[in-house]
This record gives structure tokens, C-alpha cells and sequence, in this order.
């Protein structure tokens, strides 16, 4: 159970590249590291952060204490630390300089108990820290610190403590300790834990929040665009300034928690985050930092005033103030400058632990000052090159390739006469929209990887078929330029496949679009883009088949007024010529329905 620190996974560092049989060597490790863990308690990979490598977050409120048997040191000095509460599994515990809380671990510790915990070495100082030995279950750990000879005038005990994989504490603060005639530290000291909400006086929001001076004296964020904040459906976030400060309003159909994050780029990294989460029917404020695409590391310092929440009508809401400037707090952004601005909300488990959001972030389409001059804007969940993405390989397969098909497989008869450029005009009409689709399909085929910068990993199957899409889609003019002539042995083998190759790139088009439509970075409506989908399907199949039938119906009333005196192949033209107004007619229906539903689907992908 506790594969707490260590716990490694195929990205982290220790999956560097090594020559030769040293890289399966590393890969095993990692891999193996990231299903059975560290149960053991070396963990020496969390020395710095003290973070497990747990895909969650940490938990708001300790559970659990650190006492010390003196408030005073000198330098050999022993000290008694004793960490208590609830059951549980895995522990880390160090000593620090209370002044710099970053920095590495100070001191060294002597074990009370050798059979439950350990000695660790962080960084150069020998015996740093102490952490479990098993994960067997524990209500409390002793271990003796010695001072060393240069040590700080103020040391902080710290430790994180794992009750179960995804339910620990980080950072939960101890005494601070301090050298003989030596001031108190000063109040920024005191640190919490990195999981605590804010510490400031707490009220509650009376009612919901207004968006009538938006874009007048606020600065605000609204999705739906101009919705209404006490509506069940809108996303809201508002900053006003007042002096020196920025007053902020966070709002939002959520029963997790809300963030939102100021960022200097459109992508999740070295941002400034701040959460409202539901803990227990009460909402806890905190600021954070995001660290790549990791869950966000919650502060030791909160740096936020006038904390209000609301939770009612299926609403979490939640106001505070912060300084436009705070240079005493490491890494909260200056509100005088434009940023990108990140809306995303989510589920919050008992205890506070929050998950992933299920969908992507709101993000505004531009980089803004909430201290400039008051808009009221929107924002997208899904990035502009995505949007261009979904929106031409909508318009290359289900309109471009869809009639390509059906004006070939059913209009060589009715425009054998019709010529365009000295070509059959059915022939002429269906190479121009292959070829456009050719073209769709290839520009929009790189839009992803020039987004991602390279391969994504979290789309599940979608590249993959995406790009057996695309090789398909290259393949088919390369083989119709060595088709061979109408009467070639060969003709009739090129035939079968040329339709194969087309039937399986539409196939597989039609179900890589299904899986992209759910995906984070576009994430149409649920379940309306499902059922306009198959209702698409169903309009070309059915389509498909009332022309067959149609064909069908006008050989056999040829075959019956002949009577084996015409030979079929002359039959089926005459008989093709007749039906050419119902073709016609068929065709000017199907084009006008597939442009309904390409106009539906560029509709929901702008909305979106």
C-alpha cells in the first residue's frame, strides 16, 4: 500500500536514457518502481519536495502532530521529536531551517525504534531524515535530533505522513526550535502545511455574485459567454480592483472544487493557481502552484484576505483578496501584468482530495491585465489549432469524401454525356473533392503534432487510427495514378481495390471521429455529438441504399421489357438515363443534409 515516495514512473528522471542493455535495465526499474512502489521507505527521491509520487493531492486539514521535548538548542544538542495520530503507514520527517523552509534538510537524527523506521541520507548531510521501514500500520514514531555545529538559529520540524495511497498530508509543520538568546522568529515564519486552506477569518457569501458592472469596474470571465453567475450552467470568475488590492470572484456548477490559474503561455506549468474546494460541505481557499502537468502543489503561506464561500443551488462559490503586488510570497504573480487565464473545476474525494478535471480548462483567447481596463469576455476549452482540427476533418469526411463517393458510384450513367475539361464530368467532379479531402486531411493531420509538439500519449487510440487514416487517404491518388485502361485485364482487380482502400479509410475516419469528439482537447457535447454522429451515418447509409435499390428496380424492369434482347450492360445505361431526374433530386437532398450536419458539428466546435 505504501508505495508513497518513490513511487516512480515511466517519466520520471530515473528513466533517463542509457546505452545499450543499461536502458531495459532502467525501464524494468521504472516500470516494476511503478506498480509495487517504494513499501520499503527509501525514498530518497523526495528529499526535496517531501511529496510522494502519488497522482493526487495532498489533504487539507493534518490528521496528525509533531511535539519536541524543548524549545531550545545548542549545537550537539539532543532533541526529542515525536509524531502522533490516526493510523498510518508511511511517514517522512526532517528538520529544516525555519527562515528557509526550501532549503535542504539540517541536522541528523538517532532512531528510538530501528524495527518501524529508518535512516535516510538527503543531499550531503548524513542521517537527515526518518522514514518508515514497512507499511505496517503505526499511531505514532520517535526519533532523536542532533543540532549539528553550523546549524540555523530557528529549525522547523516538518513531516508528511501517508495514511493510504491516495490519502496524505505534506509538509504537516512542527515546533520551530531556536538557539539560546536568540529573537523569535518572525511571524511569516510560521508556516503551515502545504495542504492547509487559508488561515484568515472565514465568511459566507449571503447571495450569488452579479455581473452587472462586468466590463464596467470588473474585469470578468464568463462561460457560457454573458451568462448569468447564479445560474447552474455558468462558469464565472471577476477580479476588481480596490487601492492596492484585487478583489476576486470564483463561481461555478461544481460539487469538487473550482481553480483558476494565471499563466504566461497557454500550457499547464509555472503558474499561479488558486482553489476553491469542497471539503465537508465547507469550502477551503488556498493558493497553489502547478508544476508542469502535476497535480498542484498547495502553499505553506497564504497570502489571501476577506475569504467568503457560498454553497447552494448546485454552486460552489467562493471570494477573496490579494495584494496586486506580493514580493514577500514566492510564486504569486504580479496582477499588473496580462496573463493567460485558467478556469477548470473537478471532483473533490472526502478529506478534500481533488482529481484531475475531467475536461479541458477555459482558457481566454488572449493574454489579459485584470487590473487594465474592465472587459467581459469568454474564454475556449478547446486550444484554436485543435478547433481547426476537428473542424476540417468534419468538413473533409463528411461532406467532401461522402458525395466523392456517391456522384461515382451512382452518376457515371447520368453524366457519361456531360464533359469538363475534356474529362467525364462525374469522373472530373469526384477527383476534385478527393483531392480536396487529400489536402483537408493532411493539414489537418499536423495541426496536432504542432500543438503537442510532438506525439500525445493521453488521446488513447484517436492517433493511432488517425494515422492509418491518413496513410489510407495518401495511398488512394497514389494507386488511382497507375489505374490501368477501362478495358485492361487488371481493371476490375484495381476496381476491387480502390473501393476496399476507400470503404476502410471512411470506416476508420468515421470511428477515429468518435473517439475525438470526447476527447479532453475538444470534448463536444455529451451525448449530443454521439447521436449526431450516427444519425450522419445513418443519413449517408441510408442514402447509399435508396440509390441501390433504385438501380436495382431499373434493371430488372429493363431485363423484364427486353426480354434477353438487349444485353445488360446497354440495359443498365438505358435504364440508369431514366432514373437520372430521381438521381438528381436524391443527390441535391443528400448534399443539402450534409451540409446540415457539417454546419452542426463548425457550430458546436466554435462553441466549445
Amino acid at each position: 500500500m505504501y508505495e508513497n515516495f518513490g513511487r516512480v514512473h515511466v517519466d520520471d528522471p530515473c528513466c533517463m536514457e542509457l546505452p545499450g542493455f543499461a536502458v531495459a535495465v532502467w525501464m524494468f526499474g521504472c516500470l516494476y518502481g511503478s506498480v509495487v512502489g517504494y513499501p520499503n521507505g527509501k525514498v530518497r527521491e523526495a528529499c526535496t519536495s517531501m511529496v510522494p509520487c502519488h497522482r493526487g493531492s495532498p489533504q487539507l486539514l493534518p490528521e496528525h502532530t509533531i511535539t519536541v521535548n524543548g524549545t531550545e538548542f545548542k549545537p550537539g544538542d539532543n532533541i526529542e521529536v515525536h509524531l502522533s495520530g490516526p493510523d498510518f503507514e508511511g511517514f517522512f520527517l526532517q528538520a529544516r531551517d525555519a527562515e528557509h523552509l526550501d532549503r535542504p534538510a539540517v541536522g541528523s537524527f538517532v532512531l528510538a525504534d530501528r524495527r518501524r523506521s529508518q535512516l535516510l541520507t538527503c543531499g550531503r548531510t548524513k542521517n537527515s531524515a526518518v522514514s518508515h521501514t514497512s507499511k505496517a500500520k503505526k499511531k505514532d514514531i520517535k526519533a532523536y535530533w542532533i543540532a549539528p555545529e553550523d546549524a540555523p538559529k530557528h529549525i522547523q520540524f516538518l513531516a508528511t505522513v501517508v495514511k493510504k495511497y491516495r490519502i496524505f498530508w505534506v509538509k504537516i509543520p512542527g515546533p520551530i526550535v531556536s538557539q539560546p538568546d536568540v529573537l523569535s522568529p518572525t511571524p511569516p515564519l510560521h508556516a503551515t502545511s502545504e495542504a492547509m486552506s487559508t488561515s484568515q477569518p472565514v465568511s459566507y457569501i449571503s447571495k450569488p455574485f452579479s455581473a452587472s458592472v462586468c466590463g464596467i469596474t470588473k474585469f470578468c470571465i464568463r462561460n457560457p459567454t454573458n451568462c448569468d453567475p447564479g445560474s447552474a450552467s455558468c462558469f464565472f470568475l471577476s477580479f476588481q480592483q480596490e487601492g492596492s488590492s484585487v478583489f476576486i470572484e470564483m463561481s461555478g456548477p461544481s460539487e469538487g472544487y473550482l481553480a483558476f490559474a494565471l499563466s504566461q503561455d497557454q500550457w499547464m506549468g509555472g503558474d499561479d493557481a488558486y482553489l476553491c474546494v469542497n471539503v465537508d460541505h465547507h469550502v477551503h481557499v488556498s493558493t497553489a502552484h502547478l508544476k508542469e502537468r502535476s497535480h498542484p502543489l498547495l502553499d505553506s503561506e497564504n497570502a489571501l484576505e476577506d475569504v467568503s464561500w457560498r454553497l447552494a443551488d448546485g454552486l460552489l462559490q467562493c471570494s477573496f483578496r490579494r495584494g496586486i503586488r506580493l514580493p514577500a510570497y514566492k510564486g504569486r504573480f504580479n496582477l499588473d501584468t496580462s496573463y493567460y487565464i485558467f478556469l477548470a473545476d473537478g471532483e473533490a474525494s472526502e478529506g478534500g482530495l481533488i482529481h484531475k478535471h475531467r475536461r479541458q480548462p477555459l482558457v481566454t483567447n488572449g493574454l489579459y491585465n485584470v487590473t487594465g481596463l474592465p472587459q467581459d469576455i469568454g474564454g475556449s476549452r478547446a486550444p484554436r489549432l485543435i478547433k481547426a482540427h476537428g473542424a476540417l476533418m468534419f468538413v473533409a469526411w463528411i461532406t467532401t469524401v461522402s458525395i466523392g463517393v456517391i456522384v461515382a458510384r451512382f452518376f457515371k450513367p447520368v453524366w457519361s454525356h456531360s464533359f469538363l475539361f475534356g474529362k467525364e464530368l462525374w469522373f472530373q467532379v469526384h477527383r476534385m473533392l478527393m483531392l480536396t479531402t487529400v489536402m483537408l486531411t493532411s493539414i489537418s493531420f499536423v495541426l496536432p503534432f504542432v500543438y503537442r509538439g510532438g506525439w500525445s500519449q493521453q488521446a488513447g487510440f484517436h492517433p493511432y487510427l488517425g494515422c492509418a487514416v491518413m496513410a489510407l487517404t495518401i495511398f488512394q491518388p497514389l494507386m488511382a495514378g497507375f489505374r490501368p485502361s477501362r478495358h485492361a485485364p487488371r481493371r476490375q482487380l484495381f476496381n476491387w481495390f480502390h473501393w476496399s482502400t476507400g470503404t476502410t479509410a471512411r470506416i476508420l475516419a468515421v470511428v477515429t471521429m468518435f473517439l475525438g469528439m470526447d476527447l479532453p482537447a475538444l470534448d463536444l457535447p455529451d451525448p449530443w455529438d454521439t447521436y449526431a454522429m450516427i444519425g450522419f451515418v445513418a443519413w449517408h447509409v441510408g442514402t447509399d441504399v435508396l440509390l441501390e435499390i433504385h438501380s436495382y428496380c431499373l434493371v430488372r424492369k429493363v431485363e423484364v421489357i427486353e426480354d434477353d434482347r438487349v444485353q445488360i450492360l446497354q440495359s443498365l445505361t438505358s435504364a440508369e438515363a431514366e432514373g437520372r431526374l430521381f438521381k438528381q433530386i436524391v443527390l441535391t437532398i443528400y448534399v443539402c443534409g450534409n451540409i446540415v450536419f457539417l454546419v452542426a458539428f463548425l457550430i458546436a466546435i466554435n462553441q466549445v
